[in-house]
């Protein structure tokens, strides 16, 4: 995911909203207002990179809360719940996943009711001294098509010293076997999230990422929560840039990291995924998608028949 003061290609996600969001409706499945949804440049950013951050989007009221909230623990519920029975209406999980800005992101990349794959606190103690190898959090799942989303939400201030939390951009469509990236210990263009309290990070389930350690007097914490789409992920955003160039320059984007020949395997990929997130399998950059799905099937009269 990215930091927030290196990676300044971000497009602005969400405004610190004045008060606690007033209640939405009675489950996922509403409608979010079209201001709350994501753009399409917003939509290619995620294709890209496979992260959006939103600063500064939960209300102080909420991360106040928070700490206590995670020391207690969240009830853990089996794979595939709603989340309405996942988190009873009041609750600080619930009202975390209806702010309005956050609601309306999540509806534009899972769609409405999404189910709870698995959610986590994670905490970093202070001075514990270790790092998570860099990872991604699937092994058999290569899915262009579809996506599961991750949410991450940290309360509080996080500062470099704290351990913010190592990604790497545009890693998510890469074929790696969970783990055994962890061999890798650094790699150009990674970043390490330093973020305002009340910041949420939204990853593409692929991407590689690891916790850093933490080398401050501070408790860090961050609670995560996978959501899995239950409908398709078809133009479920504000689809009125649609057409606008910056799309395509997103999708075009390159990282550091990337190998001259292999890297642009990528952009191929994020082809394929936009196809499937617009419906439109004309869409391409630089014909590569055309050219290699070309298979005619028109047969012509020849002299032998």
């Amino acid at each position: 995911m990215p930091t927030s003061t290196s990676d300044g290609s971000v497009p602005p996600v969400a405004a610190h909203p004045p008060a606690l969001a007033p209640a939405l409706g009675e489950d996922m499945t509403f409608q979010p207002a079209r201001d709350h949804l994501l753009t399409s440049v917003q939509m290619a950013h995620f294709v890209s990179h496979g992260s959006l951050i939103m600063e500064a989007v939960v209300p102080e009221e909420l991360n106040a809360q928070a700490i206590d909230v995670f020391r207690e623990g969240i009830p853990p519920v089996p794979y595939g719940t709603s989340v309405e029975d996942s988190f009873p209406e009041g609750s600080f999980a619930r009202r975390l996943v209806e702010v309005p800005r956050i609601a309306g992101a999540l509806h534009s990349l899972v769609g409405p009711g999404p189910t709870i794959d698995h959610h986590a606190v994670h905490l970093r103690r202070p001075n514990d001294g270790q790092a998570q190898p860099l990872h991604g959090d699937a092994i058999i799942d290569v899915r262009l098509d579809a996506f599961d989303v991750q949410l991450m939400y940290y309360p509080q201030d996080v500062t470099l010293e704290m351990g913010g939390t190592l990604s790497v951009p545009g890693s998510h469509l890469r074929r790696t076997n969970e783990s055994d990236t962890g061999r890798y210990q650094n790699l150009r263009g990674q970043t390490r999230l330093t973020c305002p309290a009340g910041t949420v990070v939204l990853v593409h389930h692929g991407i590689w990422h690891g916790g850093r350690r933490n080398d401050s007097d501070i408790e860090r914490f961050m609670f995560k929560i996978r959501f899995n789409p239950t409908v398709r992920q078809l133009r479920l955003w504000n689809t009125d840039d649609i057409d606008k160039p910056e799309v395509s320059e997103k999708l075009r984007s390159r990282f550091p990291w990337y190998e001259h020949a292999t890297g642009r395997l990528e952009i191929y990929n994020r082809v394929q995924m936009w196809r499937a997130l617009t419906g439109d399998d004309t869409f391409d950059i630089d014909y590569w998608s055309t050219r290699v799905s070309n298979r005619p099937q028109r047969v012509v009269a020849t002299a032998g028949r």
